[in-house]
């Protein structure tokens, strides 16, 4: 098989094992590398030990490349195939057949691993309509939050991109503020398909503080989605957290008024909201986005973990916004 295609492959499936950063990043590292290099030039610089000593090069991608060069799947990815082969969550297949697409991922633009024409390879591959590119604003400057100036740029490489089959729907993650306004100016997000408004600072806020705060968020017309609503961490590398307080009723009847989508955050460390709150929204008669947060592009099939969540909960396949095709998204977005 084609050498490149089989060290992406091997990133794919590590990044959806959640596999350390620098596993991940070997093997895209090594694919850059021989990125241009023909089978036949691979095969005499493989033969002569020039590829073995190239920087980029470790003892395992040789090893990948070699066998991919020889016509063989590479053991290592064969064993990944064979340990990937069951979907992560069984638990809502019916549901993940029906969605569409995904309004929440990052690119290396801010703290994504992958530039933007991957990811939405990635989301083709997987069979999505649409994808939204919702990188980060510019307070969450630990997360390389964009400027205004880097989003206009981003948007005019969007616009210019062959994405296929997949369409690539603009957008941000947004912070909130902590006065309830939002992290970028109107003008900029009135030209994007998707604002997804999420707190990512001072967790801990008193109950009254964080839902004047939320409900800010929510009443500014340009948010669509309510990113990972709690801000919770129950698993993963960079430990637990609880849930943000706030006034969980206040905050969804909010949602369900000014049309924003309750996203179910697929993230398996996020889990957020919890199953209670998620009974909260739907008593609220609020909308849903399945999203996956995703920021590598083997994140992409975390879908199957909301998914799971959603039907453990009840919530209607035609309560979420992501079951449906683009021009129905896309009046909701445009709340018109």
């Amino acid at each position: 098989m084609d050498a490149i295609d089989a060290l992406n492959e091997i990133a794919f499936w590590l990044e959806r094992e959640l596999a350390p950063s620098f596993k991940v990043q070997a093997f895209r590292r090594a694919s850059d590398t021989i990125e241009g290099l023909g089978q036949e030039e691979l095969a005499a610089r493989i033969a002569d030990g020039r590829l073995k000593r190239t920087k980029g090069i470790g003892d395992r991608t040789f090893q990948v490349i070699a066998q991919a060069v020889e016509g063989d799947v590479p053991a290592y990815l064969a064993d990944l195939r064979e340990r990937n082969a069951a979907p992560l969550d069984s638990g809502g297949l019916d549901l993940l057949a029906q969605l569409r697409g995904d309004l929440h991922s990052h690119t290396d633009w801010s703290d994504g691993t992958v530039p933007i024409d991957v990811m939405a390879a990635a989301a083709a591959t997987l069979g999505r309509e649409y994808q939204a590119i919702t990188d980060h604003s510019p307070t969450l400057t630990i997360a390389s939050g964009l400027s205004a100036e880097q989003l206009e740029e981003q948007l005019d490489v969007i616009e210019e991109m062959d994405t296929g089959s997949v369409t690539l729907l603009t957008g941000i993650e947004v912070d909130v503020l902590e006065d309830g306004t939002l992290d970028q100016t109107s003008d900029l997000l009135d030209q994007l398909d998707v604002v997804v408004g999420s707190v990512h600072s001072k967790l801990r806020s008193d109950r009254r503080t964080m839902t004047k705060r939320m409900l800010g968020g929510i009443r500014d017309p340009h948010t669509n989605v309510l990113g990972h609503c709690t801000g919770r961490l129950v698993q993963g590398s960079r430990g637990t957290r609880p849930p943000s307080e706030f006034d969980a009723d206040a905050v969804f009847a909010a949602c369900a008024e000014h049309r924003v989508a309750v996203e179910i955050n697929s993230r398996p460390e996020r889990q957020d909201p919890p199953d209670d709150l998620i009974q909260r929204a739907l008593d609220a008669g609020c909308f849903f986005s399945i999203d996956t947060d995703a920021h590598a592009p083997g994140q992409l099939d975390f879908l199957s973990y909301g998914a799971a969540r959603a039907v453990a909960n009840g919530v209607p396949a035609d309560r979420i916004i992501t079951t449906w095709p683009l021009p129905r998204l896309r009046t909701f977005l445009a709340k018109s």
